[in-house]
């Protein structure tokens, strides 16, 4: 009997494996053919097969490695909240009128801007992994249900990592709303496997431009990677300028530190607002993660307003403590004279009324 229990135990383990394995080739997306393809290879940005920064960008080596899975194996708990994330839960309806920002958790937002919605990096499952049974785990749950949101006019993806670009959130969002995707170039291939319609596709290099329901949208550089399986840099990274009839957002998307940044705003600042990468950075990849004092002077260079810091607290992608990014976010914002917002998951930020930040974080650290 007890052989016979432990054999349908591990047929319905395989079961299940095999279940919660059966999206990853989709998740992997596509590589980029025809058309596509032409653009891609045809990018300033591409060369020898694959897309690279303006300013190289060093890689953790093997070397590395043994030292950070101990260090990784070790400080776990301070690695995340010991109390529950709080959250604010939206309120529905309501115009767009304005400049507004909903950040959601990690780099998912809503920015409001003259009455357009743009939600940038939305990423609503459990994991952000190819598998649903492996990979990092959201520390809170999403402030809002996807059903519940507002009508979108444009998505904006930075790149396509799987805590950015999430297979699943993409197609509910192409169901339940018209709005068109805004992506680098290559990351199309990916939400057309997915089912999106193509016409819903605007696929951009670094300084091309395209409007959408009254809003420029313009890619701009970044200094990362890409990649979703074995190979990477087949797809293009970006940050992105965001502008309305009279109002500016930046969005710095996943990135290291580099001189573009001062270039960006001289050529597109003043921003009235900033959305910067401030976490999951270490020493083992300095070049493509920023530090917060980094976000900070990215925020400085591009000649931002209200800085709100993104990339922090959901998923735990990196070493360092779970309140650190905020700290010291805050701490150089002071010294530097800048204004900041930290909003809770779900809280709306009046870009011209912000609130005072009151240090939540830090009473559940």
């Amino acid at each position: 009997m007890a052989k016979r229990t432990r054999t349908v135990m591990a047929l319905a383990l395989a079961a299940a494996a095999v279940w919660a394995a059966r999206d990853i080739p989709a998740q992997l997306g596509a590589r980029a053919s025809g058309s596509r393809r032409s653009r891609v290879e045809s990018s300033p940005q591409y060369s020898g097969g694959k897309f690279r920064n303006t300013v190289p960008a060093s890689e953790v080596t093997a070397a590395s490695m043994p030292r950070l899975a101990v260090a990784a194996a070790t400080g776990r708990e301070a690695r995340r909240p010991h109390l529950p994330v709080p959250l604010v839960t939206p309120v529905p309806g309501g115009d767009a009128e304005g400049l507004h920002i909903t950040w959601y958790g990690h780099s998912s937002a809503l920015i409001e801007i003259e009455g357009r919605r743009v939600l940038l990096d939305p990423v609503w499952s459990d994991r952000c992994s190819p598998s649903r049974l492996a990979g990092p785990r959201r520390l809170h749950e999403p402030p809002v249900a996807l059903r519940d949101l507002p009508p979108i006019d444009a998505v904006v993806i930075s790149h396509d990592h799987y805590d950015h670009l999430d297979m699943a959130t993409i197609q509910t969002l192409a169901d339940l709303q018209a709005a068109k995707f805004l992506v680098p170039l290559g990351v199309g291939a990916h939400l057309e496997r997915w089912g999106v319609p193509v016409g819903r596709i605007v696929e951009l290099d670094w300084q091309e431009r395209a409007t959408v329901a009254g809003v420029e949208f313009v890619a701009t550089p970044a200094r990362h990677f890409s990649g979703r399986g074995l190979t990477r840099d087949e797809t293009l990274w970006a940050s992105w300028v965001i502008n309305g009839p009279t109002r500016k957002v930046f969005y710095s998307g996943d990135t290291g530190y580099f001189p573009g940044f001062a270039e960006i705003g001289e050529e597109f600042g003043p921003f009235d607002a900033t959305l910067v990468q401030i976490g999951a950075y270490g020493d083992g990849w300095p070049d493509i993660h920023m530090t917060p004092e980094d976000g900070v002077a990215t925020h400085v260079d591009v000649r931002g307003g209200l800085l709100v810091p993104v990339h922090w607290a959901t998923f735990n992608l990196a070493l360092h403590d779970w309140a650190e990014p905020a700290d010291r976010t805050w701490r150089e914002a002071k010294a530097r004279d800048v204004a900041l917002a930290v909003p809770r998951p779900g809280e709306r930020v009046d870009v011209d009324n912000p609130p005072p930040v009151d240090g939540w974080w830090q009473q559940i650290s």
